[in-house]
């Protein structure tokens, strides 16, 4: 508690200015997942106070990240797609969802797998904020004409007959019941149909445009109508902002340019009296808990989005901790995987239950905390009560900002977030991976699938994919090295320095075989080998394990079909410098003794080399 308040002043101005920061990007990011302006604020709020609390990051400030927020706003699309496009009816879902992935992440935690999220491989992280940058960028092209599809007339109109038809349907899904259709059933489906109200029919006929529309495909289908009928005055707002940004860095940065475009563009809109759309009303007073997770739980509802709950859990707990890197190296501390995994789980489930949407730990914002003076854990929670103080004392002016403005603010951030990095290596990655007759680098391969998969069908499977791409081509890579520094050979083919001294009469009765690096399931099919390249007039096999650190259970059984060959084959095996890892495994599964017998295993080539000489006879 001490050290919590050993930095008070610079705590205050760090959790301020990070407040502040935090501000538009919470409204932005909130507007941008589907839910509204005020479940990106509660999520700031929320997220930000209690993951520096419990976290393992001093300086870090948590809350809406760019890319909690893209798959977010698949996961909410998705599950209002499912409840016939009612908001109300979804949202108790989709909070248990992002419930569900703030649980997961403290589990995570307390299992202790903090320390391995660094092992995800570069190219999957870079192809997925390559892909999260253009998603924000090409769906927040229609806002910033001022083009919404559920407002378009004619647009609304083509989609009439699907919606009398998506009516009928789910009359008859919930007529049916348990799949039986009665007459009775059915005279109430026609009956439905025949009250069927043009005001029904315009609902869900707006319901599907908005569908039709949304997401990365959408957007570029309706494009081309959208450019046709842009609103000025939505797209000067959002290009003044933009122009604001990034001009006013220019001139100093010690006031956030994100703020500055958001107020100045707000007071030119009501000062002149535009006639702009604004963001939806942000609720007034202290946020409500959202009751009906609990007790409208359904499993049935929730359980195909439990990988989602996931994958928004392992993104979090990457986003998170990467920060905290960033953190220790500009004040050099050392944070705790761990603890801030969590942190960051206990702010993501507090904030679901208060309607808010998930987060991370925002590099940006911590960056400002720190050059601001925070130090402590108090900075975060500073920077969540100042965004409760804005909530509670300005939340009806906030209701006035312009929504292209807003829309202007997060393609800044869709342009930012993007690796560059990534993108600028590409022609000078080593070609490693043929295709066909075309050579490529494998990690751009990787990136390239996900950056595409995540752009064009799912950011959540394309994680996936993307990794398991990752993983076969890295055991694959791992099997080729292998394979090429451990070629089966006899002795007189290949010498180690102790070898040299080996007894020349008895190289026909002994065949050595090296094993350099670790025998794992990329390499069992050339290691298998072996056995059809030991010489006939070799009675004696000798296998040196000393550089084999690590055997998995593929590996383990490959090794012990050869063990089986060469005992029927009247042969014996002896092993030296066995490891603790291979020895450990090999005793699980009787390798060892069954197989090859204690005497049998060597500690030194020196002690093999003597038993060669005492128990092997010259027969060729």
């Amino acid at each position: 508690m001490k050290q919590l308040f050993s930095n008070t002043r610079g705590d205050l101005f760090g959790g301020i200015t990070a407040g502040i920061v935090a501000l538009p990007l919470a409204l932005a990011f909130g507007v941008s997942s589907g839910l509204g302006p005020s479940a990106g604020l509660y999520g700031a709020i929320f997220i930000a106070f209690f993951a520096a609390l419990f976290g393992g990051t001093n300086t870090q400030i948590s809350g809406p990240t760019a890319p909690m927020t893209a798959v977010s706003m698949v996961v909410i699309a998705n599950i209002i797609a499912v409840n016939d496009g009612n908001v109300d009816k979804a949202l108790p879902v989709i909070l248990t969802v992002f419930l569900l992935a703030g649980l997961l992440q403290i589990v995570l935690g307390i299992l202790g797998l903090g320390k391995y999220i660094r092992y995800i491989p570069y190219p999957v992280v870079s192809g997925f904020m390559t892909a999260i940058g253009i998603i924000i960028l090409i769906t927040q092209i229609l806002p910033s004409v001022g083009y919404y599809a559920k407002e378009d007339v004619d647009f609304v109109a083509k989609f009439k007959p699907l919606a009398e038809q998506s009516i009928l349907e789910n009359t008859l899904k919930s007529e049916v019941g348990e799949a039986i259709l009665t007459i009775d059933n059915f005279k109430e489906t026609v009956k439905v149909a025949e009250n069927m109200t043009a005001e029904d029919i315009l609902k869900e006929s707006k319901t599907i445009a908005g569908k039709e529309a949304s997401g990365v495909i959408g957007t570029l289908k309706v494009l081309p109508r959208a450019l046709k009928m842009i609103n000025w005055l939505e797209l000067l707002l959002a290009l003044g902002t933009i122009l604001i940004i990034y001009g006013f860095k220019r001139i100093t940065t010690a006031v956030p340019s994100t703020l500055v475009a958001l107020v100045v563009m707000t007071s030119i809109a009501i000062g002149f009296g535009l006639g702009y759309r604004p963001i939806e009303e942000i609720p007034s007073g202290f946020p409500v808990p959202n009751l009906e997770i609990f007790s409208n739980f359904s499993f049935a509802s929730v359980s195909p989005f439990i990988f989602t709950a996931l994958t928004l859990a392992l993104l979090g707990a990457i986003d998170s901790l990467l920060t905290s890197v960033v953190a220790d190296n500009m004040t050099k501390t050392k944070h705790k995987p761990n603890k801030e995994l969590v942190g960051q789980g206990i702010g993501n489930s507090i904030a679901a239950f208060f309607g808010g949407i998930p987060g991370a730990g925002a590099t940006i914002r911590t960056v400002v905390n720190i050059n601001s003076g925070g130090k402590t854990k108090l900075s975060g929670m500073i920077s969540g009560l100042m965004l409760l103080v804005i909530l509670l004392g300005l939340g009806p002016i906030a209701s006035k900002i312009p929504a292209a403005v807003l829309a202007g603010i997060l393609i800044t951030v869709g342009i930012g977030v993007m690796d560059y990095k990534g993108l600028k290596a590409i022609p000078s990655l080593p070609k490693d991976t043929k295709i066909g007759p075309i050579k490529l680098s494998s990690e751009v391969i990787i990136m390239i699938v996900v950056l595409l998969l995540s752009t064009f069908w799912n950011l959540v499977y394309a994680v996936g994919i993307g990794l398991v791409i990752a993983s076969l081509m890295f055991m694959k890579k791992i099997g080729d090295l292998t394979r090429k520094r451990s070629d089966v050979k006899p002795l007189k083919e290949e010498l180690w320095e102790d070898e040299k001294d080996f007894p020349k009469q008895l190289m026909e009765e002994v065949f050595i075989k090296h094993i350099k690096g670790p025998l794992f399931f990329g390499f069992t099919s050339d290691f298998q080998q072996l056995v059809k390249q030991i010489p006939v007039t070799a009675s004696t096999i000798v296998i040196r394990m000393g550089r084999m650190q690590y055997v998995d259970q593929s590996g383990l059984y490959a090794l012990e079909d050869i063990l089986v060959d060469l005992k029927k084959d009247g042969k014996e095996v002896l092993l030296v410098n066995l490891l603790e890892q291979p020895r450990y495994m090999m005793e699980r599964i009787n390798i060892i003794p069954t197989l090859v017998e204690k005497q049998f295993i060597f500690n030194s080539f020196e002690e093999c080399l003597d038993w060669i000489k005492q128990n092997v006879k010259n027969e060729y």
